[in-house]
């Protein structure tokens, strides 16, 4: 077998992505509250981890990690970023100038190219694949419970989410390490699932 040059920096994005989305559900959930031990995750863990298993995708060549990685490294940045004005971190002036519906703007712009990179997940793996369709509820449901004014709506939309998340997180876990276990070991120690077969590479 030819010699690695490169290592895969899928499994340290994915673990990033793991660990933002876990402790984010937590608070979604109820079973946490606040905002500030949030922060340092999505900072170093989601955006940091993701933006640098990004920045070494496109060094490999691979257009598609690279850019699914840098743009949820870059989200978490931004969100985190929107996180400490409207706590304050920066002043009164911007926390009095948030405006939530500029956020559900930004989430639907999120769901737009998710379900680009949705749609070229299929070319990689089934683990992969259902992680971006959970990405995929998560912006739904990230945008309609920012947009609406219906408190019926915000709960409903605002679960979806919250479980949403937490799939990824599971999910992420999972994906990141098989990557690391199979590549250690030369072989598929942890089944990732084939290629849907429309997307598969021709023989």
């Amino acid at each position: 077998m030819p010699e690695k040059t490169h290592a895969d920096p899928s499994a340290l994005g994915l673990f990033g992505l793991a660990m933002v989305t876990l402790v984010a559900s937590s608070q979604k959930l109820g079973l946490t509250q606040g905002l500030a031990y949030i922060i340092p995750w999505a900072l170093f863990l989601g955006a940091l981890a993701q933006f640098v298993a990004g920045v070494l995708d496109y060094k490999k060549g691979n257009t598609f990690g690279g850019t699914a990685f840098c743009a949820y490294g870059l989200f978490w940045f931004a969100t985190a970023t929107a996180w400490l004005i409207n706590l304050g971190a920066f002043g009164t002036v911007l926390q009095s100038n948030v405006d939530p519906r500029q956020i559900g703007i930004a989430f639907i712009g999120y769901l737009i190219i998710t379900l680009f990179l949705t749609v070229g997940s299929m070319a990689t793996n089934k683990v992969l694949f259902f992680i971006f369709v959970f990405i995929d509820l998560l912006f739904i449901g990230l945008s309609v419970s920012t947009l609406t004014t219906v408190p019926a709506l915000q709960e409903a939309f605002h679960q979806l989410a919250a479980y949403a998340e937490l799939m990824i997180a599971l999910l992420s876990f999972y994906g990141g390490g098989a990557n690391v276990l199979n590549n250690h070991f030369d072989r598929t120690f942890l089944p990732l699932g084939k290629p849907f077969r429309l997307f598969a590479a021709k023989e």
